[in-house]
């Protein structure tokens, strides 16, 4: 008698995190007439609905094992968003505090998922410290992180600063688990990868890893396009935002995670363009993803319409979930 094949019985969040699936968007392809193959990679599916779970996993165990974490500190992070929420579960799990720096104007889901996890939020303009220099620092993440570490952490030894956007467990991880999925998944038959880009740790991991396997692997990376930047401002209000462009930045605003060398094409695409693609991903192939994977997806199709890519395997990290944004405007 044939024995039904069971799953383990986990014993905390952090196993739980990663293989994600790949789906090929099928009734997008035949809809919109690509003669590519379009596979996404759901990281929805991870425990806290983003791929920034692997991150935030990544950046806690590798300080826990380097001593620099214990059960006396608070963990504290800057974040758009995505990793304070991975964190926060992670932070639970594990027993330890959290305090999260969080961009101006996200959606209210996220602050709402780090609050219930115990996390404490922190918008940027209400840390006195980044308040004084935000019209000197224009907005700039990458800025206020750097006045915050010099102001406030290095001030304080009770706190651990995790900064995904230099702490190489964040591209590692990549390196280690999404790249490899990747790999293993579509055995070897990939020929373009898209993401988007933030702290630069997926693109950089991934690519990292997949150029070792097959340097003709094209990695593309999509960047917010001009007019989406200039429309998140308004010059009476100082924000800072965690959305930027690194293509026509100086290396001090770009985040040390963003290996350029890794880097085949760039794509910039507009915030409208980006939501669309979120709507018809949701309308076609029945999944429900945000802005970012919007993004991603609109630049994988303009990719997947050049004829030099008929018959060529894209596959396109789709970070999060359209949860996230259930608040905003993106699929009313």
């Amino acid at each position: 008698m044939s024995q039904v094949a069971t799953k383990p019985i986990y014993t905390s969040i952090t196993q739980l995190i990663g293989n994600t699936p790949l789906l090929r968007l099928v009734n997008l392809e035949e809809k919109l007439d690509v003669k590519a193959e379009i596979i996404a990679k759901l990281e929805y599916f991870n425990p806290s609905n983003s791929i920034k779970d692997r991150v935030a996993a990544s950046m806690i165990e590798q300080a826990e094992k380097n001593g620099e974490l214990t059960k006396e500190h608070t963990i504290v992070e800057t974040t758009s968003g995505n990793t304070g929420v991975g964190l926060a579960a992670i932070a639970a799990a594990k027993g330890y505090k959290l305090k999260v720096l969080i961009q101006d104007n996200v959606s209210e889901e996220r602050t709402k998922a780090i609050k219930a996890h115990g996390g404490e939020v922190i918008p940027f303009l209400e840390v006195p410290e980044i308040a004084a220099v935000a019209e000197e620092i224009d907005g700039d993440f990458v800025a206020a992180i750097n006045v915050y570490k010099k102001e406030v952490i290095e001030k304080q030894d009770d706190v651990v600063f995790l900064n995904q956007l230099d702490n190489k467990a964040n591209p590692q991880i990549h390196f280690d688990t999404t790249g490899p999925e990747i790999w293993r998944d579509t055995e070897g038959q990939v020929d373009i990868v898209v993401a988007s880009v933030g702290t630069g740790g997926t693109i950089s991991g991934v690519g990292a890893f997949l150029k070792e396997q097959n340097s003709n692997i094209k990695i593309v990376a999509v960047e917010p396009g001009l007019n989406s930047i200039a429309s998140i401002q308004d010059p009476d209000i100082p924000e800072i935002t965690g959305v930027y462009r690194f293509s026509d930045m100086e290396d001090e605003k770009v985040p040390d995670n963003v290996n350029r060398s890794i880097i085949d094409e760039i794509i910039s695409v507009e915030t409208e363009q980006a939501n669309e693609h979120a709507r018809i991903a949701a309308k076609l192939d029945g999944i429900l993803v945000g802005t970012s994977s919007g993004g991603a997806l609109f630049a994988a199709i303009e990719v997947a319409k050049r004829p030099e890519n008929k018959g060529k395997r894209i596959v396109v990290i789709l970070p999060d979930t359209g949860l996230r944004y259930l608040s905003t405007d993106l699929f009313k």
